[in-house]
């Protein structure tokens, strides 16, 4: 009865064995969280060192991934719309020199004289700009609509500004044309390039009959309605597009 007992009582004994198998696998899950974690962080502080990298780079004092949308959402031509005209005057100097500045600003009160005295403030104006002293002159100051051709009575404001262009010492000057966006195709123009292109040529012609002007100090472009300062969504907008523009350039950008 004795060793009846003592079998019985072995046979009730739990086997704990399995408790040693599972206190590892606990063991080895905690070591791979701490090594997981530990990955993490490395992982963050190397993306704050990549980050500030960037930063130092495009010096935006804003997180790498913070940067705003480089356009407005909504219409693309906000942006265009919002800009001023140039008839008028502004002052945007950008890099200029402070002895440009100021040699500058004093032909632009010359050109702000003239467009004084001969009521012009509605069609011409002047903008102290980053490359240059900029005088713009609406085409309807020179142009019929779709022509190329200087009106004969606008001849002579032609060469009232080009005596305003005889300085001393020379600056390399350019004369840019400019149009809206309504499409042109006639027999002498296939595009508003055609046009923009040969009004400044024509109207730099005119400026050249100045013999105190050396041909060499000019250029021409065309940029047709590819450069606008106002939208062409409207009338009024289109008027300010059609422009004729004569960029004086500071004296260190003489072409020599």
């Amino acid at each position: 009865m004795a060793r009846r007992k003592k079998h019985k009582q072995h046979d009730e004994h739990m086997d704990e064995s399995w408790l040693i198998p599972y206190a590892d696998l606990l063991t080895l899950l905690l070591a791979l969280f701490i090594v997981l974690f530990a990955m993490s962080s490395v992982d963050a502080v190397k993306f704050q060192q990549i980050s500030k990298a960037f930063n130092d780079i495009f010096t935006g004092g804003t997180g790498v991934f913070e940067f705003p949308s480089p356009t407005p959402e909504g219409d693309p031509s906000s942006s265009t719309k919002e800009q001023k005209s140039l008839v008028g005057n502004e002052t945007k100097t950008g890099n200029l020199g402070e002895s440009e500045k100021k040699e500058l600003g004093q032909i632009q009160q010359k050109v702000k004289q003239f467009i004084q005295q001969n009521n012009l403030t509605d069609r011409l104006g002047t903008a102290l700009t980053g490359e240059g002293l900029l005088v713009t002159i609406r085409d309807n100051v020179l142009f019929e609509s779709g022509s190329a051709d200087v009106r004969d009575e606008d001849k002579a404001v032609a060469r009232e500004i080009s005596e305003l262009l005889v300085m001393d010492p020379p600056r390399s000057i350019v004369i840019s044309g400019h149009t809206d966006n309504v499409p042109i195709y006639t027999a002498k123009f296939t595009s508003n390039w055609d046009l923009s292109v040969m009004r400044a040529v024509n109207f730099m012609k005119i400026l050249l009959e100045n013999p105190q002007l050396n041909p060499q100090w000019f250029s021409a472009k065309g940029f047709g309605e590819f450069k606008p300062i106002a939208s062409n969504a409207t009338e009024e907008g289109r008027a300010k597009n059609r422009r004729v523009e004569i960029l004086i350039m500071p004296r260190s950008q003489i072409d020599q």
